[in-house]
């Protein structure tokens, strides 16, 4: 076998289908001759606004000229000196097996094959390829639907840039929600978006759901944005009555508990089929009456509405003279007390009733026994007086 010639970069080049490492491996392996020049590129992964550092080493150097170009193919320096005018290149260092030089604030523009040309009888060269990672921000959360109670919402959770795609995920409870993901390829970048839909009650207002991003440039680390479900649903209304017992001359207080959202901030008290009382006091969900009297007697309604619905409750006053109790939502069931008193004196009745009914049967059959035992003596003496013989027979008689 004859060895082979080589050139600049070690020889010829080899065929296009072998691959960077491998044609730079064989051209090292074929280069036997002292006087054989060879030039190795290093690929470069960096994230976006950092320092990317790029390196060409040299085998068998002797002096030759060698050019840096970025994919652009521009001239980047030319032996060691600059040739572009970018501050952001630097040259690192330039020794006779080592050329390196760095790219600050690198940017996704600034990817791509970055060439170390090594210049003698001919040129060749090997590329150092020049990779970008762009991480993404924190995500946002989009409201599609508002959440209404009984219905359902809808939100998209959105990494507006990232290189590769990031991947979003939703969270609640610690387990994850499937949802509907796609991406926007923007030139060298991406946006991704995930959509759930989740139907919604009012005992969900408040839920705490996440919405998580990772990405390889993250490593183990993730972006969350934390997002709190607003159901919005009719308000609810309910009066609150006075404690104890109110007569004639003392002060009436209700108040008026509303929820709801959004909270309706108008709270309206009126007096059905009446104007309200000219004492009475109202103050947002609280309703007074000072000295009360029988001409306050009447129902009384509290009510509110917001965009979703309106609600009301009522509480019905009446006032006696200061020996009577009024009546309230609280006061204690006196029927109930008197029903209960009345069955018993008339259970007390009935026994006794029954008691006496028993007592006069009793006399009366003996007092019919006593009576059947004198006939049968008369008969013995009537007997004994007619003289009756004993052909008629013989009879006893017990007395």
């Amino acid at each position: 076998m004859r060895p082979v010639r080589c050139s600049v970069l070690c020889c010829r080049l080899l065929p296009a289908p072998f691959s960077v490492a491998l044609r730079s491996l064989v051209l090292v392996l074929l280069c036997i001759t002292p006087r054989c020049q060879a030039v190795q590129a290093e690929n470069v992964t960096v994230l976006e606004g950092g320092t990317a550092e790029i390196s060409c080493r040299l085998q068998n150097y002797d002096g030759s000229i060698v050019v840096i170009q970025n994919p652009r193919r521009q001239t980047l320096f030319f032996n060691g000196t600059r040739a572009l005018k970018d501050d952001r290149y630097q040259m690192v260092l330039f020794t006779p097996h080592l050329v390196r030089i760095s790219l600050s604030n690198v940017s996704v523009s600034d990817e791509g094959g970055y060439f170390c040309q090594l210049y003698t009888d001919s040129t060749h060269h090997q590329v150092a390829t020049l990779s970008v990672l762009v991480p993404p921000e924190t995500p946002t959360v989009e409201v599609k639907q508002e959440a209404v109670e009984g219905g359902e919402v809808e939100l998209s959770c959105v990494s507006p840039r990232s290189k590769p795609p990031a991947t979003l995920r939703w969270i609640r409870n610690g387990r994850e929600i499937p949802g509907v993901v796609s991406q926007q390829d923007n030139a060298k970048t991406f946006s991704v978006s995930n959509t759930i839909r989740l139907p919604v009650e009012r005992k969900d207002n408040g839920a705490a759901l996440s919405c998580e991003a990772l990405h390889p440039a993250l490593s183990e680390q993730k972006r969350v944005r934390h997002y709190r479900l607003d159901v919005y649903f009719a308000p609810t209304v309910r009066i609150v009555p006075p404690t104890g017992i109110l007569r004639e001359g003392d002060s009436l207080s209700l108040t008026c508990s509303v929820t709801g959202n959004p909270l309706p901030r108008n709270i309206q008290w009126s007096k059905i089929n009446e104007s309200l009382p000219e004492r009475a006091e109202i103050s947002g969900p609280t309703f007074q009456i000072s000295r009360l009297s029988q001409s306050h007697n009447g129902t009384y309604l509290c009510q509110a509405q917001n965009n979703y619905g309106r609600a009301a409750d009522h509480y019905t006053l009446l006032v006696y003279d200061p020996s009577a109790v009024v009546e309230t939502h609280s006061a204690v069931p006196y029927a109930v007390i008197g029903g209960v008193l009345a069955l018993l004196v008339f259970t007390v009745i009935c026994v006794l009733i029954v008691t006496i009914w028993c007592s006069v049967r009793q006399k009366g059959s003996y007092l019919t026994h006593e009576a059947s035992g004198l006939d049968e003596h008369g008969e013995v003496q009537e007997a004994f007086l007619n003289g009756n013989d004993a052909s008629q027979g013989k009879k006893e008689y017990l007395l």
